[in-house]
């Protein structure tokens, strides 16, 4: 590309000597400065230009700001995550508000929602425990308690143990009243488990 623009000035140059030589000399200059800045210059003009002219789009920003706070949203394993290489038996338990007299298929819709939130939580938080269970069968066991005060001691029961639990709250369009709490799941080593739910009876 140089050659190129030193031939192009030459054929523009006029043919007195004592003109000509001067101006080559100071091209030949500007173009091996321009070479020797443009390897240390150019992206950081590149850089400039791109900031100067054109904005990044927003998924650039939300990458960007994802990179920034990466190491904020990364949750920490929970506690039986250890386990999961100790012991072999993993159960998941299903505890139903039967007080709130809720209809068959109720049940089964806010089971659902039970069951998918506490595998959220595990395939985030522990991963190995969530394998131990699938490798048990992935073990659901139903069953019920009387009341909404029972169902919260129940849960601090299974935090005292740090086993994790997932509560669903139904948005109250069918049967039941708004923000009722309706299954709390349970999932962890069977025998901390039933250190929990032991005294519970079958739905």
């Amino acid at each position: 590309m140089i050659e190129i623009i030193l031939a192009s000035m030459y054929d523009s140059l006029p043919t007195s000597t004592g003109i000509m030589i001067p101006l080559i000399g100071v091209g030949c200059f500007a173009m091996g400065f321009i070479a020797a800045a443009s390897s240390s210059t150019s992206f950081r003009f590149s850089s400039l230009f791109r900031s100067l002219f054109f904005k990044p789009d927003r998924c650039d920003q939300e990458t960007n700001k994802a990179k920034k706070n990466g190491k904020k949203n990364i949750a920490a394993p929970l506690a039986i995550e250890a386990l999961a290489e100790i012991l072999e038996d993993f159960k998941m338990v299903l505890v139903v508000r039967n007080d709130l007299k809720m209809g068959k298929g109720k049940i089964a819709a806010q089971c659902s929602h039970a069951t998918l939130g506490i595998y959220k939580k595990l395939l985030r938080r522990a991963p190995k425990s969530l394998n131990r269970w699938e490798m048990c069968g992935q073990v659901k066991v139903v069953l019920k308690s009387e009341s909404e005060e029972d169902l919260l001691v129940l849960q601090e029961r299974a935090k005292s143990l740090q086993l994790p639990t997932h509560i669903t709250i139904d948005a109250g369009r069918t049967q039941i009243a708004p923000n009722s709490r309706t299954v709390m799941a349970i999932l962890g080593p069977a025998e901390m488990v039933d250190d929990v739910t032991g005294g519970l009876k079958l739905l």
